[in-house]
Formats: structure tokens, sequence, C-alpha cells
């Protein structure tokens, strides 16, 4: 995947008051697969997101798509860790990542939706209703599966070398 200098400054400009907050600076303190932070992870899916839409013209709104894919595990805990809140964080967290977005912007319909069914088929009555929110959906799991992919065989690695 290659973005232009001018997509990824059109992603920048769209993002503009989400990814320079406390909540973004948290989110980087927060694992999400292996040894990826969440904000490593959501800005991975906004830029694949943004990639695909663009490349195969799709049609979805930029912006929409950029902010609903940033926003998507705004859910600002550790769920690794014993006390986050609830169980079965792949269930709750996009509802959780919804009212914590909520609280804190003004979301379109669309960014809303995207937040909500972005763990579909699992959460199985939220549906991605828009072109952006199956975007989101499928670069979500594109994303995640190859970081939890790549987070093995790096840790395979190092255990055979010794290092672990």
């Amino acid at each position: 995947m290659k973005l232009t200098m001018t997509e990824i400054f059109e992603i920048k400009e769209l993002l503009y008051g989400l990814h320079r907050t406390e909540e973004a600076a948290r989110m980087k303190r927060y694992i999400q697969h292996g040894a990826i932070s969440t904000y490593d992870h959501v800005v991975s899916v906004v830029l694949l997101s943004f990639y695909i839409n663009r490349r195969f013209h799709l049609g979805a709104s930029d912006a929409e798509l950029v902010r609903g894919a940033f926003l998507h595990d705004f859910y600002l805990y550790d769920w690794h860790q014993n006390g986050y809140p609830g169980r079965l964080h792949g269930y709750h967290h996009p509802k959780i990542a919804l009212e914590n977005a909520m609280q804190r912007y003004a979301l379109t319909p669309v960014e809303q939706n995207i937040i909500a069914s972005h763990m579909w088929p699992l959460t199985l009555f939220r549906i991605p209703k828009s072109r952006a929110a199956f975007i989101v959906c499928l670069t979500d799991k594109i994303c995640s599966s190859y970081e939890t992919v790549m987070q093995r065989k790096q840790r395979r690695r190092k255990e055979s070398c010794g290092f672990e």
C-alpha cells in the first residue's frame, strides 16, 4: 500500500482535532494486538481504509471514513488488564467506543455506524449500513489479523533465537 504525500496530508487534515488529543495519547499506552498499541492500530485502519476507498473508487466520504476509522476503537482502556469494564471485550467495546466518541465529538450517523458496526458479524445486529462502515469493518479485520499473525511470527523468531 502506497499513499501519496498529498493523500497523507489530506488524512492529517481530516483527523485535525482527533489525533493529537489527550485521549489519542492514552491510546498509545494501551495494547491492542500483540505489541501494537490501540493508536497504531487505528492509524493502520485509517490508512488502509483510505487507500481502499481511493484505489477502488468506492465513493465513501473521505471525512466520515477517516474519522470513523480513527474512533472505531475509542474505548480508552487496556482490555488485557483485569480491571477493564465488563466481559467479552470483542462484543462490548464498539458500544463503549461510540459512547466515548459521542461525549467528545459531534458525529454524523455514518461515523456512528462505523464505530458501532466495525465488529460485525460478531456483533450480529450492528450491521454496516454504508460504504464507509463496510470498508472500516473489513479493513479492521485485515489489520487485526496482520497484527496478530506478525506478532506471533516475531515471538517465535525471538524464541528460536533464545531471546525470550
